[in-house]
């Protein structure tokens, strides 16, 4: 079987969530099958296996999107897996997957920021009507997605009428870029959020919380444009500590995690929640959003609060001060994120494409 397998949503500079999935999904199939990588930077080269084969493609965004699988045909693949659905399925002669990561787009329409105002527009038409999506879904033969509950959503949405595989996320080993592992010195300090900033990812409610934590620092790591920074800026409380790290590398998430903190997310919607699952492989305990698939990938090894609720929130990171109950969620936390890895995602996906 020859394979190819997009990865062209791999940022080279910070990993944003695709460009993980794209980057550990791929080199998992790498792992067990022959690959061949679609790039449109070279740069992404050094996100691939040493010495991984490749084929060149314009960039996702490009006007000659919808005709990709015209020049795909000439590498003769007999399967394209592509991690996002922006490919285009016109004329191909060759099988073809695509990802429909979650429907948090759909239900929440505003494009990413960082995007030209043309392809805002274009993202919002997008997802604001459902037949774009409806269209490319059904141009595939398979689709996959990253959690049962984003697979029941994708159904109940009617938006594929083709088979629906779940082929999860999983957490790198953050451990091995520390010296030594995560601890808490009597009680955690430092709150931890790894996220986006748009509305429903709801940062708000975490800087709120801390209304009711004295004493607790809450680090903001992603990058953040300044209108929102300053949006943000207006809610901490007074006496509150809050650190806009504006992106970190991943050696210094991991540390800062490891440091004496408890991972946080008061998110209203996603489709698997990456974050959680990092966090608590490297035995670092968990504050999230009491919705849906959380509870899926947390399973009982987190603590749930409304995302409404600042001081519900509050509530449940002040009683991880508790060494009994954070040990405990610690121990469970590592069982549970054993669950998934990578490797037993890309044989899911592998085993889905044999039967097509």
């Amino acid at each position: 079987m020859k394979l190819l397998f997009d990865a062209r949503y791999i940022r080279t500079d910070f990993h944003d969530g695709i460009s993980r999935y794209t980057t550990e999904l791929g080199n998992a199939l790498a792992r067990q099958v022959p690959v061949t990588f679609i790039i449109s930077d070279r740069a992404q080269l050094k996100f691939l296996p040493p010495g991984a084969e490749y084929v060149e493609l314009h960039a996702p965004t490009s006007i000659r999107e919808p005709l990709s699988a015209l020049w795909l045909n000439k590498f003769h693949p007999d399967v394209v897996v592509s991690t996002l659905q922006t490919i285009g399925s016109v004329g191909r002669k060759f099988k073809m997957v695509l990802n429909q990561q979650d429907m948090t787009y759909y239900k929440h329409a505003s494009p990413p920021p960082q995007f030209s105002a043309a392809v805002r527009a274009t993202w919002w038409l997008y997802h604001a009507t459902y037949m774009p999506g409806r269209l490319v879904l059904r141009g595939a033969d398979l689709v996959a997605t990253v959690s049962e509950t984003s697979k029941q959503e994708i159904s109940a949405a009617n938006l594929t009428n083709k088979p629906i595989v779940v082929v999860p996320n999983a957490a790198r080993d953050l451990s091995e870029l520390l010296p030594s592992a995560p601890y808490v010195l009597n009680k955690p300090k430092n709150l931890v959020y790894m996220g986006a900033f748009i509305p429903y990812k709801n940062a708000e409610t975490l800087i709120e919380a801390l209304e009711w934590l004295p004493g607790k620092t809450l680090h903001l790591l992603s990058r953040i444009k300044p209108a929102r920074k300053a949006e943000l800026q207006k809610l901490v409380p007074k006496g509150a500590k809050v650190v806009f790290h504006g992106g970190v590398s991943d050696e210094e998430y991991a540390k800062l995690l490891a440091d004496n903190a408890i991972m946080v997310s008061a998110s209203k919607s996603e489709g698997f929640g990456l974050p959680l699952v990092e966090a608590q492989k490297l035995g670092v305990a968990c504050v999230v959003s009491d919705i849906e698939v959380f509870h899926e990938v947390g399973g009982n090894a987190a603590l749930y609060a409304d995302p409404d609720d600042p001081q519900q929130f509050a509530a449940r990171i002040a009683s991880l001060d508790d060494k009994q109950l954070r040990d405990d969620l610690i121990e469970k936390g590592k069982k549970q994120a054993a669950k998934y890895s990578w490797d037993n995602s890309a044989a899911t996906l592998l085993e889905a494409i044999h039967k097509l």
